[in-house]
């Protein structure tokens, strides 16, 4: 019954397409609204979708399936005349008329923006419609509408006569008219997908001119509410092309697998259209060929194609042993599809393909529902998607992506072991497909549709999703997804779209779908707003939790779980990957996620200094609507230099797996993650290393299957216990040969353990010139002919650090309780630092209660005791030695208050599903942010070289994938140019920080193990709230809040600030801390660093360190053998 059911609604579906069509076409009983304005039409004219080819003259050039070799492609990008006006009604009646003078019209480059080449205003809003952002009522839109006339001339190339000629336009953004030679030819408003034109009756010979225009806003604008920069403008290529008048019209190409997955499966549909007045017996024929050429497999049919009709021919094949594509090994076929006219041939289209088999089926495990798990199979293989999403974005040109940095992105990725892209949310630029398809990645495709400005509400007036006045559209821009994109092996999900409500027209739309891969490859058909409805095949949550992950994926699922959202990678963030990776790679029904997401969508903008920065929302116009830096969400910067994070998504993802399984035995399991991949053409590495020196080292080659471990046996017997040594043991993983993008020799993964051994430290005693305690006004000193220290008791810090003549700290800023960092934009999302100012304020303005110094044992000992605003004590006690060594131990008392509650917009919490948010009782705890004392270096002393984890940033909820080691640096290089600056530059678990140059030198070494930062930079220069000089980041959604902006403080809201606020100081500041809280990741608006990964206040923490003057990195290990407690 169910099955009637889904035919019947399937038939209304299309039935109800069909008919919308024809009244676009024929509404000549009402007063026509422009097309711009009437929901209806979605485009006039337009050639019907199909999948992406190009049309060659013979078999030598098609081989190289590249459109520019064809004679019959002209592309048309590069400098246009322009005309823009910043409302439709202000466009001169004539301006598409040829004979218009265009000499006072601007230049515009093609393709690109308007906006970033100097025309209206960039807009960024997130989920409200930037035209409407409060309150929209669609389909209306504003009177101020801009509009942007785009001219220029072309001629036919040569031998193109008694061809059809197409106007191609991939994307043009957002209600597109077409004119050539000033008659029009037809309109369309699905921005991400191609407007293609039949425009023979429109040419004339010699020059000719096109001249497109193109209103910023339209009916369609209601579906394009995604969270991006909202630009306007031709956006991909503008090209002609031409066939014969018999010629390919469409094609669709089943390539999958028999039960062995081994076998080969192919079949080809080729639709054949005839333009000709007369009836003609041509050849059709197929070569299937190999990667080295050969011809795999071959048929020619014979086919009567009478006028102005679509003739279709098929044919069938079984491939034995086929080398079959997946996102480790794409093994592509080139297809060539010939047409022949009395024996000589007048057509080619060459197009890859992939064998691959697609399924969701049981498998035996039972899960803890007592049912079988349900899982995706890809060529027989339960998955993993280790994805991203990615946003069209270029710095320079706007959403205009060249094949170099599309390229770029896939390589980038491709070397941080990730094998999925989730475009959203609409499809890309046909070139990234094809890209996909020889690079190795799955792709989940989605289609052009969100309507976020609407939220979710079934009512009448809410979703435009439940809304059938709006069927249309939504089906119109499925099809365009599917059928362009349906052939290529990369595509592996469809998506109906993204945060746009369910209901109606979702159902309809997931019905046309179902029924399309009935008869093609039987991808499954997805969509997050649906949640646990019918209408997706896989549950794809956003911005789920490990905890959750870990539950679902115990209890079990009725269908696979792959979050289409997760991992908001917003500034400093992605906490907590690795904890939710360890969930989805012990349970089957967990098969991956999508990162949000691959790029910071900053524009690279000059200040009036000529400094270059990445812009962001409300950085353009005055008083526009805007949200901010939230678009600035990736794991690669504007100019993709990979963010520190990315260290932590090549190791969450890596394809072989270390585990403990008897450290002390040196006994580890190693896993091969892989599914399609043995371990035989890879190096595994091993190092004993003693801190920095390697004890022992060995290299072997596991020949282990796919999803297969094997225990080894690393020698670690033998080693003898040291003060200040860790042993530590270092797996790599090599390749030995190049494997597509990746070369030979490249690290694939690491990891690394501490071995349990260790030795007590030797109790330190110095000799050297007595010391005295003495007090002068507001100073405490301990003195010496070798040592001068002074605690300046009203400023609350040590005011001067000399030992043998050197002074240490710069410009009295020396040792102070630090409680705070410059906070991350998860921490602003959250409401942690308004929630948490009082560290804020414990961190300056110091209340000594009492200072106190005696000398006990030849040692100096200073007393110090804060009372802290939050009402709790900050002890310190420095201990100085006779030869100016000091340790300072910290004590931090517990604190009980509670934390300013921290209401969530009703926008927040409506804007994004996130399963498993039920329990919140721990989130308003009170905590600290980070735990230490700060101190100030001369300038000279930048050279950085210490003993943790690195080389790059980690954090607490951030480090496995940074290994500890010996690292060398400058303190210029920590910092990291997060496009509002923020929290960045810190290293976990260190032994010891060495700090020099120009003959100062300075050593320090951890009771235990601590973290630190050390750079050119203050902790303010990166804190929002103290850039008083700097707007906040206000919304500006309605007039009355641009009127009405409250009095705030300074952590309500971030500021707009950016890269060129930042400069190198004439000091280093070292934070040095028992800990900082972790960053957090889930999300950026809601998510705070989980419990495990903060300083919770009401507890007790002791922790110390000691400065040792004059020492340098090559005595640390020997320095770091004594206790100086």
């Amino acid at each position: 019954m169910k099955h009637m059911i889904k035919k019947t609604m399937l038939t209304g579906a299309l039935s109800c397409f069909l008919l919308g069509t024809a009244l676009a076409d024929d509404a000549t009983n009402q007063p026509a609204k422009p097309y711009w304005q009437d929901i209806q039409v979605v485009a006039v004219n337009k050639e019907a979708p199909r999948s992406s080819f190009m049309s060659y003259g013979d078999r030598a050039t098609a081989l190289s399936s590249r459109y520019e070799k064809s004679p019959f492609y002209s592309l048309l990008n590069g400098t246009w005349k322009f005309y823009f006006v910043d409302s439709y009604k202000d466009l001169p009646a004539n301006i598409t008329d040829p004979s218009v003078s265009t000499s006072d019209w601007d230049d515009i480059t093609v393709p690109g923006n308007w906006e970033v080449q100097g025309h209206g205003t960039a807009i960024y809003t997130n989920h409200g419609y930037e035209f409407k952002p409060r309150n929209p009522q669609p389909p209306l839109l504003p009177e101020a509408n801009p509009v942007g006339v785009y001219r220029r001339d072309f001629e036919v190339p040569a031998g193109w006569d008694g061809r059809d000629i197409y106007l191609h336009i991939a994307g043009a953004k957002s209600g597109l008219y077409v004119y050539v030679n000033g008659k029009e030819v037809g309109y369309s408003e699905d921005s991400k997908n191609p407007a293609e034109f039949l425009i023979n009756k429109y040419l004339q010979p010699g020059k000719n001119v096109l001249t497109l225009k193109i209103f910023r806003w339209s009916t369609g604008s209601y579906l394009e509410c995604q969270d991006f920069w909202r630009l306007s403008g031709i956006e991909r290529d503008v090209y002609l092309w031409s066939q014969p008048k018999i010629a390919v019209n469409d094609y669709r190409i089943v390539s999958t697998l028999d039960d062995t997955y081994k076998n080969g499966i192919f079949s080809l549909a080729i639709d054949i259209k005839n333009h000709s007045d007369k009836v003609k017996n041509i050849d059709v024929t197929y070569e299937l060929l190999d990667a080295k050429g050969n011809v795999a497999a071959t048929a020619e049919n014979k086919l009567w194609v009478s006028p102005n009709t679509i003739t279709t021919t098929s044919f069938e094949k079984t491939l034995d042993n086929v080398e079959t594509w997946n996102a480790e090994h794409p093994n592509l076929y080139k297809l060539l599809m010939t047409i022949k006219e009395d024996g000589k041939v007048t057509e080619v289209i060459p197009q890859n393909v992939g064998f691959r088999r697609i399924e969701i089926k049981e498998i035996d495990q039972i899960a803890g529902n007592g049912k079988p798990y349900t899982v995706l199979l890809f060529n027989g293989q339960p998955i993993k998607f280790k994805g991203v999403n990615i946003h069209e974005h270029n710095p320079q040109t706007g959403h205009y992506v060249t094949e170099e940095l599309m390229r770029k992105d896939f390589e980038l990725m491709k070397r941080n072991n990730l094998n999925s892209v989730r475009l959203c949310h609409y499809p890309q630029d046909r070139r990234f497909y094809e890209l996909c398809d020889e690079y190795g990645l799955y792709v989940y495709d989605e289609a052009n549709i969100e309507s976020h400005g609407m939220y979710y509400n079934l009512r009448k007036g809410g979703t435009l999703g439940n809304n059938p006045e709006w069927l249309k559209p939504h089906m119109d821009r499925t099809v365009n997804m599917y059928e362009r994109n349906k052939n290529h092996p990369s595509v592996t999900i469809w998506s109906l779209g993204n945060e746009a409500g369910n209901g109606y027209n979702f159902y309809q739309t997931y019905l046309y779908v179902k029924d399309k891969e009935k008869t093609m490859m039987g991808r499954p058909v997805n969509y997050e707003r649906a949640q646990w409805e019918w209408n997706s095949d896989m549950y794809v949550p956003q911005y789920p939790s490990a905890k959750w992950l870990e539950e679902i994926g115990k209890e079990g699922s009725d269908r696979p779980v792959a979050p289409s959202e997760y991992a908001h990678a917003m500034g400093n963030s992605t906490g907590n990957l690795w904890d939710q990776w360890k969930a989805i790679y012990k349970y089957p029904n967990l098969q991956g996620g999508y990162i949000w997401d691959w790029v910071d969508q900053g524009l690279l903008a000059k200040d009036v200094n000529g400094k270059e920065y990445y812009a962001y929302g409300g950085d353009f116009g005055k008083d526009m609507p805007s949200d901010g830096n939230f678009l600035c969400n990736g794991i690669v910067s504007p100019d993709r230099t990979p963010h520190p994070a990315m260290e932590e998504v090549k190791y969450a993802h890596q394809n072989v797996g270390f585990e403990a399984v008897d450290v002390a035995k040196g006994i580890f399991k190693v896993t091969n993650r892989f599914y399609f991949t043995s371990l035989k053409d890879y190096m595994i590495s091993y190092t004993i290393k003693a801190n920095n020196k390697i004890i022992k080292g060995n290299k072997m080659s596991l020949d282990l299957a796919p999803q297969a471990s094997q225990e080894i046996t690393v020698p670690v017997e033998g080693l003898k216990p040291q003060a200040g040594v860790d042993y530590l043991v270092n797996f790599v993983v090599t390749t030995t040969k190049q494997d597509g993008v990746i070369p030979a020799g490249y690290d694939i993964a690491q990891d690394q353990f501490v071995l349990p051994v260790t030795a007590d430290k030797t109790v330190y005693k110095a000799a050297g010139p007595k010391l005295t305690v003495s007090e002068e006004g507001n100073d405490l000193k301990v003195t010496s002919s070798k040592v001068n220290f002074v605690f300046d008791k009203k400023a609350g810090v040590v005011a001067s650090y000399k030992v043998g003549g050197t002074e240490y700290f710069n410009e009295g800023f020396g040792i102070q309780p630090n409680f705070w960092r410059a906070p991350n934009d998860n921490d602003y999302g959250s409401g942690n630092p308004k929630r948490l100012e009082i560290w804020e304020l414990s961190s300056r303005n110091f209340n000594v209660t009492s200072a106190t110094g005696e000398i006990i044992d030849g040692n100096a000992i200073v007393k110090v005791d804060y009372k802290l605003p939050a009402g709790n004590q900050f002890l310190v006690t420095y201990k100085i030695y006779p030869d100016g060594v000091m340790n300072v131990a910290t004590h931090f008392t517990p604190a009980h208050l509670d934390g300013v509650k921290i209401g969530i917009s009703e926008a927040t919490a409506t804007a994004t599903f996130s399963p498993g948010r039920d329990n919140v009782s721990e989130r308003d705890k009170m905590v600290v942010p980070r735990i230490g004392v700060r101190f100030r270096l001369p300038a000279t002393m930048d050279q950085l070289e210490y003993f943790g984890r690195g080389p790059l940033e980690n954090y607490w909820d951030r480090k496995a994938g940074y290994m500890i080691g010996q690292y060398k640096s400058t303190a210029e290089e920590q910092y990291f140019p997060y496009v509002r600056p923020q929290e960045n530059g810190h290293h976990c678990d260190t032994r010891w920080i060495s700090l020099g140059g120009k003959g100062k030198n300075l050593l320090i070494v951890a009771d235990d193990e601590m973290e630190f930062n050390a750079m050119r930079n203050s902790v303010e220069d990166f804190d929002a709230g103290k850039a008083t000089d700097r707007p906040y980041q206000w919304n500006n959604f309605t007039p009355e809040e641009i009127a009405n902006r409250p009095e705030i403080g300074p952590y309500d809201k971030p500021r707009q600030t950016h890269i060129n606020d930042i400069t190198p100081r004439n000091f280093v500041e070292v934070c040095v801390d028992l800990k900082q809280q972790g960053l957090a990741g889930y999300d950026s608006w809601y998510s705070r660093p989980e419990p495990e990964y903060t300083l919770p206040a009401d507890r007790e923490y002791k922790w110390g360190f000691t400065l040792i003057p004059g020492a340098k990195a090559n005595s640390a290990q020997k320095k770091a053998g004594y206790s100086y407690k």
